[in-house]
């Protein structure tokens, strides 16, 4: 995922995280080479699709059923413990055939069949979550968890934990309510995201409109029968207009259209939803449903991550002051010199170009020729040697690969040192219509021990939207998105590398504001001059960045770094207000906290929130983590890489041995504690983002 530069007005994009580990993939022999354990069917018919959801449903409730009607002085590891693991792992290993086609398949009916599915199993892992008779035998077993493995003894307790945050300690009559009410949410959920994933708004500009955009931005565009261009609201096309674009009222009109996207009903959906999410917090006895979800973080309170968030606040504040002032003498000097009318004030509409106005007067950022030097595939294979060579890693394309559309290709992942195959990973990097919209890691199989004993093969997909390759030039990227691709593929290593014995803790199962902390941790490859050196190469003669272009590019990284993290304050501060109330008015909550805290408004008659898709999709009452684990990841770069070597495979190995390949099996906070050899501090975040920090080591 990109940091906070990379996406102004959206917020960090969404890492998939579905309810009770719901990671998936759908049995049947598979005829491509060297994809023995990679079952995974994406040729589903939207009846296919339907059979199988009723067929997993059925498959699974069985065994709930036969744990339910243990007699109690029964219970067992094996009868109980493991038979609700293995039931969970076959969940976990049949679902993502059927809920992923509606974010990528290009067929509308097939979506729409899987939207229905992820309805019907998000009601179903509702009814599963509430099952008081399993329950029962669950907390009978806890008492005799002496000669229990750790991760079976922590899997247990999560059981348990998880149980009585469903309220089944509580009345029939509590739990009934709890129930109708999580299957509303579910639904609710989906139908917010499905809106969005189907949005095709787009405007036409004539070229006059669009000016001070490249030749090969216009030339990527679809035009009108009378001469005028298409401009789409996706990421290829949406943020270099809104960087470059000097007429001001295009970026109004873009940036507008784009915080009004599905407003509508999706702002009626979400102000439902946190009205809902506040009735059950309300039921379980939480004062609000931040507190319901921050007690199995590391933040553990809402309290906490208030402090938080206005410690950045205050110390961001007097930056955020100065760059503001400096970009309303950039606006002022324009206007007079292009003749439009200085209004005096920064709309949202200006920030993000003359953001890119500050790189450029600044740091003498050259965007137009630095883009010359990243095509996709130079990147990628940049990308792939460092992650295999930091990591113990050897990756190869799957040839004639069963996947979901052209484009998409299939890597094999291999431990160097024994050859052994560790995982697989999909790679769908172009926007097409109909499909996700953000750029995400989706966990496609888990990485964990089945009844056999063996390793299941962990199989992840990176989504993006990079701009596509067109006659004469290749699909080139913008510095920020090789940020993006760095930090997805650190989720999709996240995921392929997880050895655990419970699909529980596979991969990202993680503590939400832990789960950005490894893949934020290897962004800081892409401000360095060796790996950038190997990830780049003009497209047409071949030749290396120049030294001063690089230098002017890592220079840069603390360009408008107080308006960029005010923004990530802003967002937390929206979520946490939203999610402590029993009801809101979201687009007033949003404009409130821009301007008091951005000292910029919201532009009159948007909803952001309307799109903040993280609000619903695992990520509700839970945006501070982006902050949150961004100090931890730069604890762990600049203590460990950068003090090491950032290319150092001992460092790179006992990485991937104590953070990735523990998954959830560990907390957060032992991890860090064990890879750093102490507890984490803030300095080196500070440090980086180019702030001013305390003498004193700030511990957290």
């Amino acid at each position: 995922m990109p940091c906070v530069s990379t996406l102004w007005f959206v917020s960090k994009p969404l890492l998939r995280m579905t309810i009770h580990n719901r990671s998936v993939t759908c049995a049947r022999d598979c005829s491509q080479e060297g994809n023995k354990r990679n079952a995974l069917r994406w040729d589903l018919t939207p009846e296919d699709i339907s059979t199988m959801t009723d067929s997993l449903i059925n498959r699974v409730k069985a065994v709930y059923d036969d744990v339910g009607s243990l007699k109690i002085e029964n219970v067992s590891v094996e009868n109980t413990l493991k038979a609700l693991a293995y039931a969970k792992l076959d969940y976990a290993s049949s679902l993502h055939v059927l809920d992923f086609p509606q974010y990528v398949c290009p067929s509308k009916e097939v979506r729409t069949a899987s939207t229905e599915a992820d309805k019907k199993l998000s009601e179903f892992d509702v009814e599963m979550s509430m099952r008081e008779d399993v329950f029962k035998r669950i907390t009978a077993l806890q008492k005799h968890q002496d000669n229990l493995l750790p991760e079976e003894k922590r899997f247990l307790n999560r059981l348990v934990t998880l149980g009585k945050r469903k309220g089944l300690h509580l009345s029939k009559d509590i739990q009934e309510d709890i129930k109708r009410t999580s299957k509303r949410i579910s639904a609710l959920s989906i139908e917010f995201n499905k809106n969005l994933n189907e949005d095709n708004t787009f405007l036409v500009f004539s070229e006059r409109e669009l000016g001070g955009l490249a030749d090969s931005y216009l030339n990527g565009l679809d035009t009108t029968e009378d001469g005028r261009y298409k401009v789409t609201l996706e990421y290829p096309h949406y943020y270099p207009l809104m960087k470059r674009c000097y007429n001001p009222e295009t970026r109004r009109k873009m940036e507008t259209a784009f915080h009004s996207r599905c407003k509508e009903v999706n702002t009626a959906i979400l102000e439902e939803l946190i009205q809902l999410k506040a009735n059950v917090a309300d039921l379980l006895g939480y004062s609000c449903h931040a507190n319901y979800v921050l007690e199995i973080n590391m933040a553990k309170n809402a309290s906490n991550v208030s402090d938080f968030l206005d410690t950045f606040y205050e110390t961001l504040k007097p930056i955020g002051i100065k760059e503001r002032k400096y970009i309303l003498a950039l606006k002022k000097r324009e206007c007079l010199m292009k003749g439009y009318q200085f209004d005096g004030q920064i709309n949202a509409w200006d920030l993000p170009y003359y953001m890119n106005q500050v790189e450029q007067c600044k740091f003498a950022v050259n965007k137009d020729k630095l883009i010359e030097y990243f095509p996709l595939d130079v990147v990628t294979e940049g990308l792939f040697g460092i992650y295999q060579e930091l990591l113990g890693l050897t990756f190869n394309e799957v040839e004639h690969a069963h996947v979901w559309h052209e484009n998409v290709k299939l890597y094999s992942a291999l431990d160097t040192e024994t050859g052994e195959e560790i995982g697989q990973f999909y790679l769908d990097l172009h926007p097409r219509k109909g499909k996700y919209g953000h750029a995400a890691c989706f966990g496609l199989q888990p990485g964990c021990r089945g009844p056999d004993g063996k390793r299941r093969l962990p199989v992840a997909a990176m989504v993006a939207n990079f701009t596509k390759s067109r006659k004469g030039c290749p699909s080139l990227l913008q510095h920020h998105e090789v940020e993006t691709y760095f930090h997805e593929f650190g989720h999709v290593m996240h995921e392929l590398c997880s050895k655990t014995s419970f699909s529980e803790f596979s991969g990202t199962q993680v503590e939400t504001d832990f789960v950005e902390v490894p893949s934020q941790m290897l962004e800081n490859w892409v401000w360095e001059k060796e790996p950038l050196r190997r990830m780049s190469r003009h497209y047409k003669d071949g030749t290396t960045i120049p030294d001063n272009l690089l230098d002017k590019l890592i220079a840069s990284r603390v360009a408008n770094t107080g308006l960029m993290n005010l923004r990530q304050v802003v967002l937390g501060k929206v979520d946490q207000s939203l999610h402590s109330s029993p009801h809101a008015d979201t687009a007033e909550v949003f404009a409130k906290h821009c301007k008091e805290i951005l000292g910029v408004p919201a532009t009159p008659g948007t909803n952001m929130t309307a799109s903040f898709s993280h609000l619903v999709g695992g990520y509700d009452g839970q945006y501070y983590s982006y902050l949150w684990s961004e100090v931890y990841s730069m604890d762990i770069y600049f203590s460990r890489f950068k003090k090491e070597g950032i290319m150092n495979p001992k460092v790179g190995q006992e990485y991937r041995k104590v953070i990735l390949e523990a998954g959830g099996s560990v907390d957060g906070m032992d991890m860090l504690k064990t890879f750093l050899g102490r507890g984490p501090c803030q300095d080196a975040f500070f440090q980086c983002k180019g702030l001013i920090k305390s003498k004193e080591t700030q511990t957290l």
